[in-house]
């Protein structure tokens, strides 16, 4: 085409804008959208067969009838003294009654359990559904596909241990979430943070040193492209962010504040987040009826995050005796795991994270001290994470909590404790009955143990050996008796 000389400036060359390096990395940008959008439009398709509800789950098939679970010594999650000559009823995903042992049920399905011990599900304070059962590594690296795909077999996994319930505080389990309620796969009752909202260079700033810095025009890094983690900065990111996770489902808000034992730059003692974007995140939350919990070890982490509003404090083993009772007079859950650095823990490469770890390891006695003298509301929780090998000691960490606490009241921590805690979700919690009790509207998540974890805590952390029949939601996922 021939233009006159008057035309002759809007023909396309190298001196035109299209050729700028910013306009390029727009249309890279742009394009590599258009190639993911179009990649899920696929796997929509097909995958359609199931959203149109054609395809049946293998597992956990019931007859439809009633379920009457008898001949058992029953702890419902608060009282110490077993229920003895009583059964559970359960019908659909409830518990129905608690039936005397001679009433006759009319067209229940019976199981005899043998005198044995029955209780809740157990549910597990601090969990990462997507980021538990694979490597560092892998969460950067593999194909999303595969990442889902292994949380899925995972929290099959995690079932099986007799955990029906976790509050999954970071990673995008909001897809794998939808699939276990749905039915379409077997797993714990998920109540998801979504993306873990993090400062810049704070716990959830997973980028590499050549990725900086973030100039208006660089692509997401690798872990918020996932839904792993959110970079804010600024009370107006952080009200985004938050609103953001909220929008995609998220029954509470995590944010970082303060170092980690496994961080790359940020170290343990880091204050991250000031009070201002703190109260950011606590208000859009509140807004929306819900909480946020946070991430943070140190006793000026505890106190910068209670005076903002903040209902939850993750980890929290460098606590002083101020921290502690602060925590007591906010009516504060303090979630604390069993980081002891022994033959369970994470496994760090480094030395200065492995010398972290053991002074965390040191202050997980001083805070559990802390909290029974302060009587702080104390939630379980393992947070296991990158350690595939390590997910199946889920059960038998928990049980190391006895070392300091009763095994009664591990137990019921465990089960109705951590279900109040989840509770604080208010009118954002997707699954309104009653958690972790053995009581009549609550929901059917129960287990049948040989032994007696009351006297012996350890019965808990065997599931192979020790739980003879898993109950989710009515559904039987496991029957050895």
């Amino acid at each position: 085409m021939r233009l006159g000389k008057k035309y002759r400036h809007l023909l396309h060359g190298q001196t035109c804008a299209c050729n700028s390096q910013l306009t390029q990395r727009l249309i890279a940008s742009l394009s590599e959208d258009i190639s993911r959008r179009s990649f899920l439009t696929g796997v929509g398709a097909a995958f359609s067969v199931a959203a149109l509800d054609l395809v049946t789950p293998a597992f956990a098939q019931n007859s439809g009838k009633p379920l009457l679970l008898s001949n058992v010594r029953i702890f419902d999650g608060l009282d110490g003294k077993l229920i003895e000559g009583k059964n559970v009823l359960v019908e659909g995903a409830s518990i129905k009654a608690l039936p005397a042992k001679d009433e006759s049920i009319a067209d229940a399905e019976l199981i005899d359990c043998g005198n044995r011990f029955l209780m809740p599900g157990l549910i597990d304070a601090h969990w990462h559904t997507i980021l538990a059962a694979i490597s560092q590594s892998t969460a950067m690296t593999a194909e999303s596909s595969y990442v889902h795909l292994v949380a899925a077999q995972e929290a099959g996994r995690t079932l099986q241990r007799g955990f029906t319930t976790v509050r999954d505080v970071g990673g995008p389990a909001f897809g794998l979430k939808r699939a276990i309620d749905e039915g379409r796969f077997p797993g714990p009752r998920i109540y998801p943070s979504g993306a873990m909202i993090s400062q810049t260079s704070g716990h959830g700033d997973f980028r590499m040193r050549s990725e900086l810095p973030r100039t208006a025009q660089s692509n997401l890094s690798a872990a918020e492209k996932e839904g792993i983690s959110e970079i804010a900065d600024g009370e107006a990111e952080v009200l985004r962010r938050v609103r953001e996770q909220l929008m995609l489902g998220a029954s509470q808000i995590k944010i970082m504040g303060g170092g980690g034992v496994a961080s790359a730059y940020d170290p343990v003692d880091a204050l991250q987040y000031s009070e201002a974007e703190i109260r950011a995140a606590v208000s859009a939350s509140q807004d929306w009826e819900t909480y946020v919990c946070i991430h943070t070890y140190t006793a000026a982490g505890i106190k910068r995050a209670l005076k903002c509003g903040v209902k939850s404090i993750e980890h929290g083993q460098l606590a002083d005796e101020e921290a502690a009772r602060q925590m007591a007079d906010a009516g504060a859950w303090w979630s604390i795991q069993p980081f002891l650095a022994d033959e369970d823990a994470n496994s760090y490469p480094t030395s200065e994270q492995r010398a972290n770890q053991q002074a965390i390891a040191k202050g997980t006695v001083q805070a559990i001290e802390l909290a029974r003298k302060y009587n702080v509301k104390l939630a379980l929780g393992t947070d296991i994470l990158f350690n595939p090998k390590g997910t199946a000691s889920q059960g038998k960490q928990l049980a190391k909590f006895a070392q300091w606490i009763d095994n009664l009241d591990v137990l019921r921590m465990l089960t109705s404790g951590n279900a109040d805690l989840c509770g604080l979700a208010g009118p954002r919690n997707p699954y309104p009955a009653p958690l972790g009790r053995i009581a009549p509207g609550a929901y059917a998540d129960i287990l049948v143990l040989d032994g007696d974890p009351i006297a012996d805590i350890s019965v808990i952390g065997n599931p192979e050996q020790t739980m003879r029949l898993i109950v989710k939601d009515g559904r039987i996922h496991k029957n050895t008796l």
